[in-house]
């Protein structure tokens, strides 16, 4: 490839993927939000939100210190003829689309990934009386929560 800006034109493709998947992961979220999957409330998707844009930027800050790096020390080097001109420091602006797209797809990702949680789990235990559960030390065999049986009498010991 020749021309200007060609760095630019190789990162249009990637940038694009990660937009699309970030749309597809929010297109995802808000159904099951919409179908009621998660009860967790807005609080969990402005965490969610805050906490990506925060990595989203220390990746940013992260990419400008260690491209600066490696371009000062010469172990990477790009063509003026093949970049926009606009530079960071020492390096194009054109390597941030990368670190931009990586910040979109990580939690994309996540969200695609995410097994939505089932009605069982959703659900409180069963303590109705004919489904008993231990309550304290010396009460059953099982732990805390797990249904037993209820404690016998001498009498009843076989």
């Amino acid at each position: 490839m020749t021309g200007t800006a060609t760095y630019a034109l190789l990162a249009v493709p990637f940038l694009a993927f990660a937009a699309l998947v970030a749309v597809v992961a929010g297109v995802v979220a808000a159904r099951r939000r919409g179908a009621g999957r998660r009860r967790t409330g807005a609080a969990v998707g402005v965490v969610g939100t805050v906490s990506a844009v925060a990595a989203g930027i220390a990746l940013l800050v992260m990419t400008g210190v260690f491209n600066n790096v490696i371009v000062g020390l010469g172990i990477v080097a790009y063509d003026d003829a093949l970049i926009s001109g606009a530079r960071v420091g020492l390096f194009p602006v054109e390597d941030l689309a990368y670190s931009i797209g990586a910040a979109l797809l990580l939690p994309s990702c996540w969200v695609l990934l995410e097994r939505p949680r089932g009605r069982a789990h959703d659900r409180a235990p069963d303590r109705s009386p004919g489904h008993p559960t231990v309550r304290g030390a010396g009460r059953g065999t099982g732990t805390v929560g797990t249904p037993t049986q209820p404690p016998r009498r001498p009498e009843e010991t076989p």
